[in-house]
C-alpha cells in the first residue's frame, strides 16, 4: 500500500521561504518518479515539480526559478524548497507517485503565507 506523509508546511510572510519533506513507502521508491502538488482553497490540484527516478527535474511556471526539488533514495524522502514565497501559494500541498496525475495520498502539509 502507497502511504506517503508530508511535512514542513507553516505561516510564514511573504518573501520567506519552507522547505516542505515527504516520506514515502510501499512501493519501488527508487524506481519512482515524485511530484509535489497543491490545492489551493475553492481550486483544484496543480502540478507544481516533479523528480523522476534518475534525478532529473522539472518546474512548472507558479514555482518555476523559486522551487527546488530534491531527492533521497536511501530515506525515501522527496524535498520542495520554496522560496521566495507569494500569498497566492497558500495551499494545502501533497507529494504523490509519479508525474503529478494520482491522488493524494497523504494529508498534506499546509502552507499559509501571509503577512
Amino acid at each position: 500500500e502507497v502511504q506517503v506523509v508530508e511535512s514542513g508546511g507553516g505561516l510564514v510572510k511573504p518573501g520567506g521561504s519552507l522547505r516542505l519533506s515527504c516520506t514515502a513507502s510501499g512501493f519501488a521508491f527508487s524506481a519512482s518518479a515524485m511530484t509535489w502538488v497543491r490545492r489551493a482553497p475553492g481550486k483544484g490540484l496543480e502540478r507544481l515539480s516533479t523528480i523522476d527516478s534518475k534525478g532529473i527535474t522539472y518546474y512548472e511556471d507558479p514555482v518555476k526559478d523559486r522551487a527546488t526539488i530534491s531527492r533521497d533514495n536511501t530515506k525515501n524522502t522527496v524535498t520542495l524548497q520554496l522560496n521566495r514565497l507569494k500569498t497566492e501559494d497558500t495551499a494545502k500541498y501533497y507529494c504523490v507517485l509519479g508525474y503529478g496525475f494520482a491522488s493524494p495520498k497523504g494529508q498534506g502539509t499546509q502552507v499559509t503565507v501571509s503577512s
